[in-house]
């Protein structure tokens, strides 16, 4: 079997967490080879994400690690066995693959979670709005660049109006839904755009006021997906050069406590909403 050229990030958190289980257990690479009766050079590939891994071998791999956790290994094989070939696709050799993983990453998804300061939320954008974020790059995108970018964007948000959507809870700064990315007409859209999607069930806004006393977490932005065993879940963090994606046990930890003091910190969601329509009143 050829190996792969460049796995994805749901291929790479597959191996990641095949590795941690094996060093969680004691074994070298070796040792694990030998149980499962295959080179070590094998066991080092499924652990770079270079080559897939079969879901018998999976299991017997998980009891030769100790782990007892079935519904966490069952998990393991459903990444380990998706076939998924999703609309992001059609971007493959288009856009960096870093748009692709994040399209992947929504579809598997059961929750987000989000913590914006400055920009809204990416699920949450209008077209108008997502197309003044991807304008200000630098260098300039070209004109197809650009565009291609906000058509994979538009296209995301499929996942929270679709028939079985995406549960979204978000926090936003007054920061974000003020700093105009493009004019007072498309500023004042995305603001309506964002009360509109707060209306459905499945999605909540929040909204933390520049007033509020005592805010110290502006350094919290983040988009928190939780995946199907809280193990897997990840946490993006915008960087200068793109995402950075946590997943380490401790590091899962803080951020969920970290969304949930900023998100008692913020007004209701029958209070945002109040403000959110303040706001249009002044554009």
């Amino acid at each position: 079997m050829a190996l792969r050229q460049q796995p994805t990030a749901r291929q790479m958190r597959l191996a990641v967490e095949l590795r941690r289980l094996r060093d969680a257990a004691g074994l070298t690479a070796r040792e694990a080879a030998a149980r499962l009766g295959v080179g070590s050079a094998q066991i080092s590939q499924i652990e770079s994400g270079l080559t897939g891994v079969s879901e018998k071998r999976l299991r017997l791999l998980a009891g030769h690690y100790m782990c007892a956790d079935e519904e966490f290994i069952d998990a393991l094989v459903a990444m380990a066995t998706d076939r998924t070939r999703g609309w992001w696709e059609e971007y493959r050799g288009l856009l960096p693959a870093s748009f692709l993983d994040l399209a992947e990453l929504d579809h598997h998804a059961r929750y987000q979670h989000n913590v914006a300061i400055l920009f809204v939320p990416g699920l949450l954008q209008t077209e108008d709005y997502a197309r003044a974020v991807f304008s200000s790059r630098v260098p300039k995108l070209t004109e197809d660049e650009l565009e291609l970018r906000v058509r994979h964007r538009m296209a995301r948000s499929a996942v929270i109006e679709g028939p079985s959507p995406l549960s979204c809870d978000s926090v936003i700064h007054e920061s974000a839904l003020r700093i105009r990315v493009s004019d007072r007409a498309a500023s004042r859209a995305q603001l309506f755009r964002i009360l509109e999607l707060s209306e459905a069930d499945h999605i909540t806004v929040r909204v933390i006021p520049f007033d509020l006393d005592g805010f110290s977490m502006a350094s919290s932005t983040m988009t928190y997906v939780g995946s199907s065993v809280p193990k897997l879940d990840t946490v993006l963090r915008d960087h200068p050069h793109g995402a950075i994606y946590f997943d380490e046990a401790a590091q899962l930890t803080m951020y969920r406590t970290r969304f949930q003091d900023v998100k008692a910190a913020s007004l209701t969601p029958e209070r945002s909403r109040d403000f959110i329509h303040g706001l249009t009143k002044e554009l």
